[in-house]
């Protein structure tokens, strides 16, 4: 079991960045795998980004090359810094972790991203 906190979240004009934050109840080096997933309203959760703790990363093709996720051992924190944000990914922005392979999902409480002028 891990508990997950996020932060980081809140309003930035098309354009801007923000970071988010995500820290773990346990050692971030244990965990196999963690990622971001967003939830826009009237819309089911979607990907944005994972990372497993042997380095590989994937994103959606939406935040490729405008997002950046990343595990940082010596803070035990998970980072998603997104650049360029668009209207489109306003959302309440959730992370994730999978303890094992095959494991159950855990999730954060979500933290809200509004991109608008």
């Amino acid at each position: 079991h891990v508990q997950l906190v996020e932060s980081g979240g809140g309003w930035v004009q098309p354009g801007g960045s923000l970071r988010l934050s995500c820290t773990p109840s346990r050692s971030i080096s244990s965990i196999f795998l963690m990622g971001w997933y967003r939830q826009a309203p009237g819309k089911q959760r979607e990907f944005v980004a994972h990372q497993y703790s042997f380095d590989n990363r994937s994103y959606a093709d939406s935040t490729k090359g405008r997002f950046t996720i990343t595990r940082d051992n010596s803070e035990n924190t998970l980072y998603l810094q997104m650049n360029n944000l668009e209207p489109e990914d306003t959302a309440v922005y959730y992370c994730s972790a999978q303890l094992g392979v095959g494991g159950a999902f855990f999730w954060g409480q979500g933290t809200q991203v509004t991109v608008s002028s």
